[in-house]
């Protein structure tokens, strides 16, 4: 596990670090990417530090669905459910995970390419 004190996501939910949040619940909270791929970007987190989808399913499944709910409202909240979106989850260095803290990416607001890469 990752040391909570040095985890980025952690020192945002601390409000050590600045961030655009977009919406925040008692367990969530959800933010815009610094370095966003789309113009709709936004990484939806636990607030409780996991390392990954590993570690987060590892206690169940509950937060895990909370995450899927927040970013469905995310999606909502930033009028691109009917257009479409994409959700993606990097487990692990070899899957392009950059910061080891459990993380949602919600892309949206162009055509996405139909492959991942």
């Amino acid at each position: 596990m990752a040391n909570t004190e040095q985890c980025i996501f952690c020192r945002i939910v601390a409000g050590e670090i600045p961030a655009e949040v977009v919406r925040e619940t008692e367990r969530t909270l959800a933010f815009r990417d610094v370095a966003p791929q789309a113009p709709v970007h936004v990484l939806v987190i636990p607030k409780e530090h996991r390392d990954g989808l590993d570690g987060l399913v590892a206690d169940g499944t509950e937060t895990a669905g909370l995450l899927l709910q927040e970013c469905a409202a995310v999606a909502a909240q930033e009028g691109v459910t009917e257009t479409g979106y994409r959700v993606v989850v990097n487990n692990g260095a070899e899957a392009g995970q950059a910061v080891d803290h459990c993380h949602l990416h919600v892309l949206a607001g162009r055509r996405l390419t139909d492959t991942l890469g």
